[in-house]
């Protein structure tokens, strides 16, 4: 009996419904991609690079193997600046530079590999986003570690400007079932920042992000207030990106979707918006409160991959209701255990009680931790193993036989044709649409 098998009869787990992995029959993947450095570089080298990956190799197996290389960074990041300060040796940042253009590089790929193997499914595109989703946490962290941010304020901005933009960018694909990358967009533009800035801390040091532009860029430092850092312009640049280049036109997007379709616009907002700001606010208190130990016993890194394992999950679960055609998630699950401790460590402030003591907080901080991996981990074998079963292929491995005699035919979806259609009308001048035949062009982090 397998671990999938064991958990649905021994807690009476119905997850994914049958009727969710029949809807997996209309799914079409539909992406727009403005970028002009996709165009007229990267889709070149990209086109290059699958030619390195031999045709045994599954498409899933690279996007794991690319969140791999993240993983190493955060873990030198653990041993060698947990407190993001800039005592770091400078050989870690070229490390970060290179895990996050080998991620990236994976992650245009494997959906290459999937056209070139005829493997493409639901699965990769579920299972690719996911994967984008924990790695959001993972470059805000590297930020944080290579601008030298230290546990501040600035370095909470980034953790949830991150997240925070991910989460709008599946919620505008779950509503208008395309993914759309505009001219300047953060899975291209804004990893060759990140890219970049990697290198200047390894070759400067992160404390270079800390001189006052007056005495570094002296030509420019007019434009800014006084004691402005290059590290204040990263940031707040960030922030600023996201709420006009980003936020306004997805929720402009999701209104014009819900004008055409005639759903509730308010309904929408309130699923898409509601979550997500009380996880972020969440976040914020829970970060910036007086009595809590994550700044004062520099336990940000830890905060960030216990909060990113939830959205993780947040995203994950809009993604699979996307494919399978489901209602818009209940996130409050995922959304709850940040809001409930960010109460408790607050109760000072508002009761004149203190109910967590820092040892109780970091034990219940671990704790979090640990039950989300367990619940999340539990998660994605039941969705892997459904879509596996429903679908007759192997998450990680390439079946001898020809993927075509395995998998379920797909139906055609009016709606879905229609929608693809209009934005392939609307993009014509562009001509740089991707459809499911040349596979997944996903995302990292944020994008406009």
């Amino acid at each position: 009996m397998t671990v999938p098998q064991y958990l649905k009869k021994q807690f009476d787990i119905d997850f994914p419904t049958q009727e969710q992995l029949e809807n997996l029959r209309y799914y079409k993947y539909a992406a727009v991609d403005k970028s002009y450095v996709t165009k007229y570089i990267l889709s070149h080298y990209w086109n290059w690079a699958i030619t390195l990956f031999p045709m045994w190799i599954a498409p899933n197996l690279i996007t794991l193997i690319g969140l791999g290389f993240m993983a190493t960074s955060i873990l030198l990041v653990f041993y060698y600046v947990p407190d993001f300060s800039t005592d770091a040796p400078n050989w870690i940042y070229f490390i970060f530079a290179c895990s996050l253009w080998l991620y990236s590089t994976f992650d245009n790929v494997d959906g290459k590999q999937a056209r070139r193997t005829g493997t493409s499914s639901p699965l990769g595109e579920l299972f690719d986003h996911g994967c984008d989703a924990l790695n959001t946490t993972f470059v805000a962290i590297l930020q944080c570690a290579a601008l030298g941010l230290g546990h501040t304020g600035k370095s909470a901005a980034i953790l949830i400007t991150c997240v925070a933009g991910f989460y709008m960018s599946t919620a505008e694909e779950y509503y208008t079932k395309v993914l759309y990358l505009g001219y300047v967009n953060g899975p291209t533009e804004g990893i060759l920042l990140s890219c970049f800035a990697f290198i200047w801390s390894g070759f400067f040091g992160a404390a270079s992000w800390h001189v006052p532009l007056s005495q570094g860029i002296p030509i420019v430092a007019w434009m800014f207030p006084e004691k402005t850092t290059a590290s204040d312009i990263f940031v707040w640049s960030m922030v600023i990106f996201f709420f006009v280049t980003l936020c306004v036109p997805v929720l402009y997007s999701i209104y014009e979707v819900c004008r055409d379709k005639g759903l509730d616009c308010v309904n929408a907002y309130m699923n898409v918006c509601f979550p997500i700001v009380v996880f972020c606010l969440a976040e914020y208190c829970w970060i910036m409160s007086p009595t809590s130990i994550l700044l004062k016993e520099k336990q940000l890194c830890l905060f960030a991959l216990t909060s990113g394992t939830l959205f993780g999950l947040m995203a994950s679960s809009i993604i699979l209701a996307h494919l399978t055609r489901s209602p818009y998630p209940n996130l409050a699950p995922m959304v709850a255990p940040v809001v409930i401790i960010a109460v408790l460590v607050n109760t000072n402030m508002f009761f004149g009680v203190r109910v967590l003591t820092p040892g109780a907080e970091y034990g219940l901080l671990w704790l979090t931790f640990l039950l989300t991996c367990a619940y999340y981990a539990v998660w994605v074998t039941l969705v892997i193993d459904g879509f596996c079963r429903f679908l007759g292929i192997r998450c990680l491995v390439i079946r001898r036989q020809k993927q075509t005699d395995q998998r379920v035919p797909t139906e055609v979806d009016p709606e879905a044709d229609a929608l693809l259609e209009a934005e392939e009308a609307s993009s014509s001048n562009n001509n740089n649409i991707v459809q499911d035949e040349e596979g997944r062009n996903t995302y990292s982090t944020f994008h406009s």
